[in-house]
């Protein structure tokens, strides 16, 4: 597995997804990149490079509706344009974990899907 290979993961450690995605990485012998986004936030530029990699343009792809901080915005009827400023600013609404290899993601719900990169 070359550099550009490599996975890069979106990870928050309390997330049991985020910590099974990487278990699975690891059981196949895959040493990711970590990214503890919540330490280290995502830039809007960035929310936009991983939704182009998971082919799609809407945010909502990657938005967590369920989070407290969603429903304190009044995230519900948001365009695309206050949804991506929110999760910029508010990286807890970034679902997780989302991983990346070369030009591809996908968002690791359930942890399995992370093995679709890995062919």
């Amino acid at each position: 597995m070359t550099t550009e290979d490599r996975p890069v993961v979106w990870h928050n450690p309390r997330c049991s997804k985020s910590r099974g995605a990487l278990a699975l990485l690891a059981e196949r012998g895959v040493d990711p990149e970590i990214v503890r986004y919540l330490d280290d936030a995502p830039t809007r530029a960035d929310l936009e490079d991983v939704l182009r990699k998971l082919g799609t343009d809407d945010p909502r792809a990657i938005v967590r509706t369920g989070e407290a901080r969603y429903k304190e915005l009044g995230l519900a009827d948001a365009d695309r344009d206050a949804l991506l400023d929110a999760m910029a600013a508010n990286p807890i609404l970034v679902e997780r974990p989302i991983v990346v290899v070369g030009d591809r993601a996908v968002v690791g719900r359930p942890p399995e899907k992370v093995l679709d990169l890995l062919g």
